[in-house]
């Protein structure tokens, strides 16, 4: 096992063999902490569900009623079929942006470029799959070949630019902030990291907001119908 990077913790990870390929095993633990804190959230809020909400079930209803909202302005009636994931999409997103901030020794699954890239990957594959089931393969990639043929190298580009820019945004938001946070800790302990650290909150929910909203735009081309 050994420790990649040095100086600041921020950034570094520790890094195990996994069948001769290099595994963040921080990242893998940090990620199943916020897979299970996602799961426990879905179940507290869903759980004894009442007519007065309680902060909870308010508070989940709200992110719900918004996404939803989102998808349909977007999407239309047939987006709902995509609604669960994209929920589920934002709230490990933002739970995984805000574990970096827990003293203890917890990091954001989101400061490391593999599950950033990872969900960017998902998404764009998510677009592909939504997009032949709602129309059909062929009229699915047409839109590669317009306006013009040869407008295909150039909508490939951007097919692969998408993912990438997706990916290295969250990235180097979350990584940036903890770093600050860092910095700003051992140079004034007191006062500075702690409204530093009500910002890198907001940073944390505007940051999943911003991936969510991508993901539903890019979405909405498979299921838009050409006229």
């Amino acid at each position: 096992m050994t420790e990649a990077g040095s100086g600041l913790h921020a950034g570094s990870h520790t890094v195990i063999d996994f069948l001769g390929f290099p595994l963040n095993i921080d990242t893998v633990i940090m990620t199943w902490i916020v897979m299970a804190i996602v799961i426990a959230i879905a179940f507290l809020a869903t759980r004894n569900v009442k007519l007065v909400p309680g902060r909870l079930q308010s508070g989940i209803e709200m992110i719900v009623v918004a996404l939803v909202d989102q998808v349909e302005n977007n999407m239309g009636p047939k987006g709902k079929v995509v609604v669960p994931i994209i929920i589920t999409l934002f709230l490990f997103i933002f739970v995984s942006n805000e574990l970096g901030l827990v003293p203890g020794g917890f990091v954001s699954p989101t400061a490391d470029l593999n599950t950033t890239l990872g969900l960017a990957i998902f998404v764009a594959l998510l677009v592909h799959i939504m997009g032949i089931q709602q129309k059909g393969f062929f009229k699915h990639f047409k839109h590669f070949f317009e306006p013009f043929v040869p407008f295909v190298i150039i909508n490939i580009v951007e097919e692969i630019a998408r993912p990438i820019t997706l990916a290295f945004r969250l990235f180097g938001n979350i990584l940036a902030g903890e770093i600050l946070l860092e910095i700003l800790t051992g140079l004034v302990p007191f006062g500075v990291p702690f409204i530093w650290l009500g910002f890198s909150f907001f940073v944390g929910i505007i940051q999943a907001a911003i991936f969510t909203i991508l993901t539903i735009s890019y979405l909405s081309n498979s299921f838009k119908e050409e006229h």
